[in-house]
């Protein structure tokens, strides 16, 4: 049997903005993976108190996303865990450095992307076309706001990306997916057959609970936010569907590291 292993493993510490490649995660159940879309950028609403750190899970439409605003994607995004602090950067230009844990850092972050809409276009189903101020939210290792409110993690085999590449004539940049598991020794497609398995992975263990539904973000591309590739309507014509990857919650806590070996649990029914 072929070793099934992890290749890459992604957190997203900002809701819509840029990936953090990890050498090692901790899965926490009824979390997720800490870090992971710890913070957001919520349109304020006219009654929202400006010093207001968190707020509660809330569907993404409250939140400034790639999927409304491909644009998002053109900017080099990168938070330290250690000090708190978040730089923007584009074509290696440094944008912003500002204090996560201050009020006067999260406010310049805030200003910042309120700023950057204002002067990008949104897509033509964007939810806020109306370039609302926007209010950092959200707080490291604590909060989380994935898309849905059961929290889960989401993994994709390498040759699934592969096989995409092949159909599409061009290599494909997994980032454009999202996921916080890329794995490796799976057949392309291969990992749809997990769902309602569990896994080992790591010192964790993990049930996959569904296959993923895809969104027009897929056609962003990862570094440029170019709308530069037609893969969810590749996906339609090749599959008959838009699926690519899973979800899966955490059913026990521990850790994973790149190249740890992925176990599928013998079904006892």
């Amino acid at each position: 049997m072929t070793k099934i292993s992890v290749q890459q493993l992604l957190i997203y510490p900002v809701k819509g903005l840029s990936s953090h490649k990890c050498d090692r995660v901790y899965l926490k159940v009824g979390h997720g993976i800490p870090g992971d879309r710890a913070f957001a950028l919520m349109y304020k609403q006219n009654a929202t108190d400006t010093s207001l750190t968190t707020v509660s899970w809330m569907n993404k439409q409250n939140f400034a996303m790639q999927n409304d605003w491909p644009g998002l994607a053109a900017l080099n995004c990168f938070y330290d865990p250690d000090t708190g602090t978040f730089t923007v950067k584009r074509k290696a230009v440094e944008l912003l450095v500002a204090d996560t844990k201050t009020i006067k850092g999260r406010d310049q972050i805030s200003a910042f992307f309120t700023g950057y809409l204002a002067g990008i276009y949104p897509s033509q189903a964007a939810r806020h076309p109306n370039r609302a101020p926007l209010q950092l939210v959200g707080e490291f290792d604590k909060t989380r706001y994935p898309d849905r409110e059961a929290v889960h993690i989401s993994l994709v085999s390498q040759a699934t990306i592969n096989h995409l590449s092949q159909l599409a004539g061009q290599p494909i940049d997994v980032r454009r997916f999202r996921p916080n598991i890329v794995v490796e020794g799976v057949p392309a497609w291969g990992e749809f057959d997990w769902v309602g398995q569990e896994i080992q992975l790591g010192t964790a263990r993990i049930v996959v609970t569904a296959r993923i539904n895809r969104c027009l973000n897929i056609d962003v591309h990862p570094e440029t936010g170019e709308r530069d590739m037609r893969l969810l309507s590749l996906l339609q014509e090749q599959f008959r569907h838009t699926q690519t990857g899973v979800l899966a919650q955490v059913i026990s806590s521990g850790s994973v590291a790149i190249g740890e070996e992925l176990m599928i649990m013998p079904d006892v029914n």
